[in-house]
């Protein structure tokens, strides 16, 4: 269990709070729509999955909420506040934790990475630190492997201990971008097995393309392709899907995992 630490509570929501809002998000780069009217409403605890094509806006969709990209034009809330303030009470695990494999730092090292921007002078991590650290690599069973170099862990293991160094934020709010990349499907499984622990805790948003597992793990999912089709449920019709894909549909899982299927010859 992570403990809170130096949180005001006032800004942190409570059950069916709202923690995200966006209206009418527009997101051009290079004169090109990335992002267009977007509405978006998260509450605590919700367990949300983005799914659409590569290059679909998903990843800039999470940036927005982070603050690090400004809408063209739009409102965007987090936690109340603006993105830049709010996300302070959001973990982030990027789609890509790019190193070197040699590079001789411990599990730990990237994991206390997560309390930089939280270090006062003479900037040095603290017993507070230490500890939630800890706890934090305890939460996702990669104690053990505290003083082992990053670089000798399997890709489900280094992805565990980046969403370790997330956590270590003290998040109302987990980002995860493509968390399942070069996982296997055994550790898949115990990925969205945390999840489901977490979600206890905090809202998660969880971008993938497994469509499938999305649907049996999620709460609510969202379809997205520079447009939103988002209902507040896990219930996405074909016409959403084929609209989000610009291509027919031929299998659909919510739930229990089964096949629906067109006629065919």
């Amino acid at each position: 269990m992570l403990i809170a630490d130096n949180v005001n509570l006032l800004t942190v929501p409570m059950e069916e709070e709202e923690v995200v809002r966006l209206e009418d998000v527009w997101v051009h780069m290079d004169g090109i729509v990335v992002l267009e009217d977007v509405n978006l409403s998260i509450k605590a605890h919700d367990f949300l999955g983005i799914i659409g094509p590569n290059g679909g806006g998903k990843t800039t969709l999470l940036k927005v909420i982070l603050g690090l990209i400004t809408p063209t034009r739009g409102r965007v809330t987090v936690f109340g506040l603006p993105p830049e303030m709010g996300r302070r009470f959001v973990g982030y695990v990027p789609q890509h934790s790019l190193f070197y494999s040699d590079f001789p730092v411990s599990v730990l090292d990237v994991v206390l990475m997560g309390r930089l921007g939280r270090l006062r002078p003479p900037r040095r991590y603290s017993e507070t630190d230490m500890r939630i650290a800890y706890e934090a690599l305890e939460t996702v069973e990669m104690l053990e492997f505290k003083d082992r170099q990053i670089g000798k862990l399997s890709g489900g293991q280094q992805q565990r201990v980046f969403i370790a160094r997330a956590l270590v934020t003290q998040p109302k709010l987990l980002l995860l971008d493509e968390p399942m990349a070069n996982v296997d499907s055994q550790m898949q499984k115990e990925l969205y097995e945390l999840f489901e622990e977490l979600k206890k805790q905090m809202a998660i948003v969880l971008i993938s393309h497994d469509i499938s597992a999305v649907s049996i793990y999620v709460t609510k999912i969202a379809c997205l392709n520079r447009k939103l089709y988002y209902h507040n449920t896990k219930e996405i019709t074909r016409e959403e899907l084929e609209s989000t894909y610009q291509c027919p549909v031929d299998i659909i899982a919510h739930g229990v995992p089964h096949r629906v299927l067109r006629e065919h010859w």
